[in-house]
């Protein structure tokens, strides 16, 4: 446990959420709540447990994305095709306020866990269900990975330089924007449930929570017919905002497409006539003449280094910044002093660094309270608060339907 970090509870301290499924999108919505002080219990299979464990690259036989996906949460191994389990899970929901799940649809219900099931069990039960294509529709039983959805979305289309094979987001942006959506989506219905006394289904597509980020690409279509396609480094239709190469082969991010912050970047690169020219004294304007725009800030970027064109720009409050890697993030001082990086104790004595907690609340901020668990860590303290007795748990445990 990071003994360092905030000792508050949290805003959502006392409110149990019971988490089902796997890898992503799922358990980063759980872990968003627990890391405001929501109690979850992780249901995984005995033996590997939830295959994130060997993702990427592993410290001691177990991924270290797992100790950032599974931090303040307890870990339950039970196999969820047994009907012995299956009962487990239906005690744990009665007891539940959230029910977390992202398995293909139909899987619940075929395992008699589905939302007509438990919402009758426990009618304020809030559930949220995140699937790729939805819980309805043609594509509904479709497998459906946040990579296809975010192909499906339009997203993967604007990606990339003009004319080359689309590129890919570099990280599973399509589960994470689901996963952010279904904390919106259970928020909302907490509302509901302390107005009504009633809980609800949150159905939640991958490709829609991708979709609901594209900005004014259907509207442009339809009044239009406008197919918006890959720009590179450039933001279509607002300008200038580009990367710009330095004459160290770094380089820098500029926006100068506010119409006052664009005179002020063309006194820095010493093009006053196109800061005053009345053409571009707007954005449709600038858009208009784009190219002329970004060869200008081009050949001045060209002949300063990152560090001299950033530091010019921040004195003429013009917005830059440059591309950061990794050991950039890990190593400046911003990140630090907002609390982004999480240097937190493992159980072994061993220090990771880990993402901090957003959003930042004033009076009830997130905390990082407890590791990520071992398999089966918590399956014996779980079962026993819902009365099972050392007994029946061994017996269990010899079936192999817990661990």
């Amino acid at each position: 446990m990071d003994t360092s970090s905030s000792s508050s509870a949290g805003p959502l301290a006392g409110l149990k959420v019971l988490e089902l499924g796997q890898l992503i999108a799922g358990p980063f919505a759980a872990k968003t709540l627990a890391d405001f002080g929501a109690e979850v219990v992780k249901i995984e299979p005995p033996g590997a447990g939830d295959p994130l464990r060997k993702w990427r690259l592993l410290k001691d036989g177990t991924s270290v994305w797992w100790q950032l996906q599974s931090r303040n949460k307890r870990s339950l191994a039970l196999d969820l095709k047994t009907p012995e389990a299956q009962d487990i899970v239906r005690k744990l929901a009665l007891e539940s306020d959230v029910l977390i799940e992202n398995f293909r649809p139909g899987a619940m219900e075929g395992w008699g866990l589905g939302p007509d099931e438990l919402l009758q069990l426990n009618p304020r039960l809030i559930m949220l269900r995140i699937s790729g294509y939805g819980q309805t529709g043609p594509y509904r039983d479709r497998p459906g990975f946040g990579v296809v959805a975010e192909a499906m979305s339009g997203l993967r289309h604007l990606t990339g330089e003009p004319g080359r094979v689309p590129v890919r987001v570099g990280v599973s942006i399509g589960d994470t924007l689901a996963a952010l959506h279904g904390v919106i989506g259970i928020l909302l219905a907490l509302q509901h449930r302390h107005a009504s006394g009633q809980g609800q289904v949150i159905d939640v597509a991958l490709y829609e929570a991708v979709f609901n980020c594209m900005e004014s690409l259907l509207p442009e279509y339809s009044a239009f017919g406008a197919v918006r396609g890959p720009a590179g480094s450039a933001l279509p239709g607002i300008a200038p905002s580009n990367a710009y190469r330095c004459n160290d082969d770094s380089y820098a991010l500029i926006a100068g497409n506010g119409d006052s912050i664009f005179k002020r970047l063309m006194t820095v690169i010493g093009r006053e006539d196109l800061g005053v020219d009345p053409a571009l004294s707007d954005n449709a304007g600038r858009v208009a003449r784009v190219a002329e725009i970004d060869e200008a800030i081009g050949q001045w970027a060209a002949q300063h280094t990152v560090d001299e064109v950033l530091a010019l720009l921040d004195q003429a409050s013009v917005p830059a910044g440059r591309i950061y890697t990794v050991a950039d993030i890990a190593a400046d001082p911003h990140y630090r002093a907002r609390g982004m990086l999480d240097e937190c104790r493992m159980d072994d004595g061993s220090s990771l660094m880990l993402p901090g907690i957003v959003p930042k609340l004033s009076a009830t901020p997130g905390s990082h309270r407890r590791n990520a668990p071992a398999i089966g860590q918590d399956s014996d303290a779980v079962l026993k608060e819902l009365g099972l007795s050392p007994d029946q748990i061994r017996g269990l445990r010899d079936k192999g339907i817990v661990a």
